[in-house]
């Protein structure tokens, strides 16, 4: 009777073990497919290595409603606005200084009419408002800008110590590229052209993303690959300077 009732204790240990192996077997499956499309997510290549929608770069507010044309009646008018500014300046030839005295004194005629004006037409004379600017905004934007400063002012050190010979040469070729434009037209076009790209450029990118990332993870790949190259070829080959060998100490 012990002999039966041994094979029998054997045969529901064996089917609680293939139970135990079978769960675990199909919690593994589930699991690589849960994982699976988060690690093809992972894997999708974006512009700038950004993790959040394009509106969500910008800030997400008013001015990134402004960049991508949300509404499209005040991207407009401010596009509008800051071209005819430059025609004005650039194209026309007109000076501050003038525009402001042409404003100011078309501002006090249509006030001195409208002062002498007023008995005749039983108007109320015009009223002229008084600015008052509170201090606490204003103090909270100067600490701000205090901050931002120094931030500044830590990344132009770390930049200036060479300790990453990759950042401080890519600045170097954007201060150089600067100075090319600088020689090429003057402030106000630069400021114009830079105004221009940041209402033009966003808002495609937004449109054809896709097309975009998939085109710069190649542009990417190919240079990364020469930066090897020139990196194994010349940068390895220059020596470093002795800041990072006394931070090592």
């Amino acid at each position: 009777m012990a002999e039966h009732e041994e094979p029998k204790g054997e045969s529901i240990m064996e089917k609680i073990v293939e139970k135990i192996r079978s769960d675990s077997s199909s919690s593994d499956s589930d699991d690589e497919r849960t994982s699976s499309p988060s690690s093809l997510k992972q894997r999708v290549f974006r512009l700038f290595g950004r993790e959040q929608p394009v509106h969500k770069v910008f800030g997400g507010g008013k001015p990134a409603d402004m960049l991508l044309w949300r509404n499209k009646k005040i991207s407009a008018g401010i596009l509008g606005g800051v071209t005819a500014i430059w025609v004005l300046f650039e194209l026309l030839d007109y000076h501050l200084l003038t525009l402001v005295c042409h404003a100011l004194i078309l501002a006090l005629a249509i006030l001195f009419l409208w002062s002498n004006a007023s008995h005749f037409i039983h108007k109320s004379p015009p009223h002229i408002p008084e600015v008052h600017i509170p201090e606490k905004p204003v103090l909270e934007f100067a600490e701000a800008l205090t901050i931002e400063i120094n931030c500044a002012f830590v990344v132009l050190r770390e930049i200036a110590s060479g300790r990453d010979l990759k950042k401080f040469l890519a600045v170097i070729a954007g201060l150089w590229v600067f100075s090319i434009l600088g020689n090429c037209c003057n402030f106000l076009t630069l400021f114009y052209i830079v105004f221009v790209l940041l209402h033009t450029i966003p808002v495609l990118y937004e449109k054809y993303e896709d097309k975009v990332d998939s085109f710069a993870e190649k542009a990417t790949a190919a240079i990364k690959k020469q930066y090897a190259v020139f990196n194994a070829k010349v940068l390895s080959k220059i020596p470093r300077g002795p800041l990072k060998d006394k931070k090592l100490a």
